[in-house]
């Protein structure tokens, strides 16, 4: 009993001088809210408590919060899904994006941009996983998934990609039914087989994304009726923009590639070096055919380029017309569920605690592409505060309060 009361006279005592608990871990206060899941696009603040989103609301009292983020005049996300990358860095000259020096570091290019998930696309096969895995996947404060490639040593380029007999559907089902929280689908990429034999490594994908318990498969390849028609509902053919969508004759996109859709196949930008064509996007957009999903290709040859950053490639997309929520959702909802991670790319509560923040500057902007085409815009996305389950690890310009520190290279609470 004198317990109790003891209890009873201190919660006295704290309420009396306005002193309430602390009982979220950080607070985003006085931003709009664009969450395409669940249909919100206005003024909310967000909450995170141990990792995840605890509460999305009107107005959250900063005092319940032991830290705070001012958004006031910015959009607040879920963050970002970067869904065609390539993380797996190394040291191997001559092996393209396989452990390589042409790959790049995932933390040094992601929450910069509000990007908290990367998924490799294709990098490691079932023999080079683990290797990519240890190296960096469980290095990174990024969280890294991945497709895995149907070649077993990966995207090690050449000669190597052509190897059909290194093409596995069973041991590649395998490695994805050990890791099935990290690999996400399978990847068929740069196979110049002719006739029957080019479907020789998208055959075996399918095989493996259905052994693996029906994940997706990613095509970087030929934009075709007949291949597109080999594919699932699910599946991604990627590099949209960079392949001949549009029919010379009509200027309007093929019809067999509006009709893919309509049988489920997902589009990807994956804009990479030069796998994005203003040639076909700008026709492509004004005949209303914009991607599903919006996504980088990083690697070397890409992210000092035209693409630079996804950042910079949703400005291009709303210079060409797609709208804010549209762009949104191709950086968050659509590739979290097309990767079947239905916990990420949302702020629904119970979700990952991953909240990209950012400004559209209004001026005068220059986007181009890699053939020398150029169009101007008046819009440009640009990254502000990036969250990752429920820690700051980006702030441009110091609006965590109290600023998070930095000891040893990883960001404080």
């Amino acid at each position: 009993m004198r317990g109790k009361i003891i209890v009873l006279l201190l919660f006295c005592m704290y309420a009396s001088h306005g002193i309430t608990a602390q009982e979220f871990d950080i607070a985003v206060l006085g931003g709009h809210v664009i969450d395409p899941k669940n249909d919100i696009d206005e003024p909310m603040d967000v909450a995170i408590k141990d990792g995840k989103i605890a509460l999305v609301s009107k107005k959250i009292n900063e005092k319940r919060a032991k830290r705070t983020v001012d958004a006031k005049g910015l959009y607040v996300v879920p963050g970002l899904v970067d869904m065609h990358a390539h993380g797996f860095f190394g040291v191997e000259d001559g092996h393209y994006l396989r452990n390589s020096f042409y790959a790049v570091s995932p933390d040094g290019f992601t929450f910069r941009n509000g990007v908290t998930t990367m998924v490799d696309a294709g990098s490691s096969g079932w023999k080079s996983f683990k290797t990519f895995k240890e190296q960096t996947i469980d290095r990174s404060h990024t969280r890294v998934l991945a497709f895995l490639n149907i070649v077993g040593e990966g995207m090690k380029g050449g000669a190597w990609e052509q190897d059909t007999y290194d093409m596995d559907a069973k041991l590649s089902a395998l490695m994805a039914k050990t890791y099935p929280d990290l690999i996400v689908g399978f990847k068929v990429a740069h196979f110049r087989g002719d006739g029957e034999d080019y479907f020789v490594p998208i055959d075996r994908a399918i095989k493996a994304g259905n052994m693996a318990g029906n994940i997706p498969v990613m095509l970087d390849g030929k934009l075709e009726d007949d291949v597109l028609r080999r594919f699932r509902p699910g599946d991604i053919f990627t590099h949209t923009y960079g392949r001949p969508i549009i029919d010379t004759v009509t200027n309007k996109v093929k019809p067999f590639v509006r009709e893919a859709r309509q049988r489920g196949l997902i589009f990807d930008v994956g804009y990479g070096g030069a796998s994005f064509m203003y040639a076909n996007a700008i026709p492509g957009t004004k005949d209303g055919f914009f991607p599903d999903v919006i996504s980088t290709d990083l690697h070397g040859g890409s992210m000092n380029a035209a693409m630079k950053d996804i950042m910079s490639i949703m400005s291009k997309f709303m210079a060409l017309g797609m709208g804010l929520e549209d762009i949104i959702t191709a950086v968050t909802w659509k590739p979290a569920k097309t990767i079947k991670r239905p916990q990420l790319g949302n702020l629904s509560v119970g979700s990952e605690g991953d909240v990209a923040i950012f400004n559209i500057r209004d001026g005068k902007f220059g986007f181009y592409d890699q053939q020398g085409e150029k169009m101007s815009g008046t819009k440009k996305f640009e990254c502000e505060v990036t969250i990752k389950g429920g820690r700051v690890f980006y702030d441009l310009n110091g609006l965590t309060s109290p600023l998070p520190r930095v000891i040893s290279g990883v960001p404080r609470m």
